[in-house]
């Protein structure tokens, strides 16, 4: 028996960089009435309390304390305590201020070698996530269907890109997280390592887990927890997991 749904973030939860819909934020919430349930992503955790957290404030509070966050690919985890009304965190894998150096000076020359780097960025290209140092070809803020277009012309740059980046950082773990961002974490640390951490903190087993994810296949961001042997649901985009939480309810409409 299922104690833990765990879901991805962007294209899986939501439009990418978008809040939860109403619908999603109602199914959500029926969720949480069974389940505990957890959300990963890259995304550092402001980001979660915009697009995840504020859109489910108008329902009980004493639901989000059923609610799992684990940001910047779980290097970070957090909790819920509905008396005092704040997200404690329960661990954070952060980088040094000389890691961080190393990482940012390394990612901007290859990304301007690759031609990759933006010439009119939306808001940041490099993001210093504390745990977590992403790299956006368009920028942070760009809409998701720019990020969308750029991803089918160029990720196969952007996967030698990530290659390029891997091979001077060897240190740390690299890897191609949305449509058009690099994640470098500590190494060893992945959704996979969050993942684990969730299941320990709970007192649960793998088997009493499932994840949804959008990129479940061999390379992609969300495959370290499939290839740990947790039961995974893959989706097709965001528009359809409301079905995939609709069928784990029981509710056919």
């Amino acid at each position: 028996m299922k104690k833990i749904i765990a879901f991805d973030v962007d294209d899986t939860l939501v439009k990418s960089k978008n809040p939860l819909t109403p619908e999603m934020v109602s199914l959500l919430s029926e969720l949480m009435k069974s389940y505990e349930v957890a959300i990963i992503s890259g995304s550092r955790f402001e980001v979660f309390e915009e697009n995840i957290i504020a859109p489910l404030r108008e329902k009980p509070r004493e639901l989000l304390e059923r609610m799992h966050i684990l940001p910047t690919c779980g290097t970070r985890y957090y909790t819920y305590d509905h008396e005092v009304d704040t997200w404690d965190i329960m661990y954070a894998e952060d980088f040094t201020e000389e890691q961080k150096q190393k990482i940012v000076e390394v990612s901007e020359r290859l990304t301007k070698e690759s031609g990759l780097w933006p010439a009119h960025p939306h808001g940041e290209v490099i993001e210093d996530r504390l745990s977590q140092i992403a790299i956006s070809m368009l920028g942070q803020k760009a809409p998701a269907e720019e990020k969308y277009e750029w991803y089918a012309a160029h990720n196969e740059d952007a996967i030698q890109l990530r290659n390029k980046i891997a091979a001077e950082l060897p240190e740390f773990e690299v890897r191609n997280g949305g449509t058009t961002t690099i994640d470098i974490t500590p190494i060893g640390v992945d959704k996979a390592y969050g993942m684990q951490k969730l299941i320990e903190a709970l007192d649960v087993t793998k088997e009493e887990v499932l994840f949804v994810g959008d990129r479940l296949e061999k390379g992609g961001n969300d495959y370290p927890v499939k290839a740990m042997g947790v039961d995974c649901i893959d989706v097709d985009g965001w528009q359809t997991t409301p079905y995939v939480v609709r069928g784990i309810l029981g509710v056919t409409d």
